[in-house]
């Protein structure tokens, strides 16, 4: 019998205060107009599901997530550009929606710019579709620039316990 070993990935946990310079020096490293470590603070205090992908003493990646009434929004995910392309924003994205489920959303919504093609790929790939535009909505180089508004159906089966920390995602 052989032994199978896992790759070596970040895990999932729940986001802790202590990571909040890392996610912020992240957030400023991925995006031009960068949310503020305050709102980051907010959102934990709001008692969203913020999460992390991490290995010990670096933290990569997040995802946060705002759910209630039956449904849920992505408020933000991110991956430190240093480690795109190698399947974590997948891996929290589908944490983030497990996470939904385990809240009794039956949608998960939220806005990307177009210009972000990646990210757009990425929702694409996870059965969101396009259900409309927010004209000007986020702030850019030259003035404002629209957002694309997703949604994806959930499947109505229960998702493992996200709650546990240090589970692989």
């Amino acid at each position: 019998m052989a032994a199978v070993v896992a790759p070596n990935l970040p895990r999932i946990r729940m986001m802790r205060r202590e990571d909040l310079p890392q996610v912020s020096l992240i957030e400023r490293e991925a995006y031009e107009f960068p949310w503020s470590p305050g709102i980051f603070r907010d959102c934990m205090k709001a008692g969203h599901a913020c999460w992390v992908l991490a290995w010990p003493g670096e933290v990569v990646g997040y995802g946060i997530l705002s759910a209630a009434a039956g449904e849920a929004h992505v408020l933000n995910l991110c991956v430190d550009p240093q480690h795109q392309g190698m399947g974590h924003g997948r891996r929290m994205l589908r944490r983030l929606l497990d996470l939904a489920r385990w809240h009794g959303a039956s949608r998960v919504f939220l806005e990307v710019r177009p210009s972000n093609e990646a990210a757009h790929r990425l929702y694409l790939d996870h059965d969101f579709v396009e259900i409309g535009r927010r004209p000007r909505y986020y702030p850019a180089e030259k003035g404002r620039e629209d957002a694309i508004v997703m949604m994806h159906k959930l499947a109505p089966d229960q998702p493992d316990q996200p709650d546990q920390p240090d589970q692989p995602g």
